[in-house]
């Protein structure tokens, strides 16, 4: 099942906007963005749990902290991770039991970007 996408701001819009940002701070602190990546790529290895189970827990979290830039992120990575929209349904879900209302509007934006992001990866499978 495909989802309308309607064009929003929450996924590949925000990554774009943020790109060129992260491009100068990183040539500032090119060593604590090498240190960030390392994290994240320990972070997010398969081990017990798998890096789609580990990008849901991600974006949830991002939901939790209101966070755009880590909504998209962690959407797209989710996606591309064979993350389904059900599963992404069901993650954001559980904020709204542990951050209320809030969740419920971060939840719904995040819910849009993941969507995209895998309206994109159905487009890319259906092309090969």
């Amino acid at each position: 099942m495909t989802h309308e996408h309607t064009g929003s701001a929450h996924g590949k819009a925000v990554l774009r906007e943020l790109s060129p940002l992260h491009r100068q701070l990183r040539q500032a602190i090119p060593d604590v963005y090498r240190g960030f990546n390392e994290l994240s790529t320990a972070a997010f290895a398969d081990g017990d749990l798998d890096r789609r189970t580990k990008e849901l827990i991600a974006l949830a979290i991002g939901v939790v902290e209101g966070c755009d830039g880590c909504i998209a992120s962690h959407g797209q990575a989710a996606a591309m991770a064979g993350a389904t929209r059900q599963e992404a349904a069901e993650a954001i879900g559980v904020t709204f039991l542990m951050h209320g209302g809030p969740a419920t509007i971060h939840g719904a934006r995040a819910y849009e970007a993941f969507c995209e992001f895998a309206d994109a990866v159905d487009a890319k499978e259906s092309a090969s």
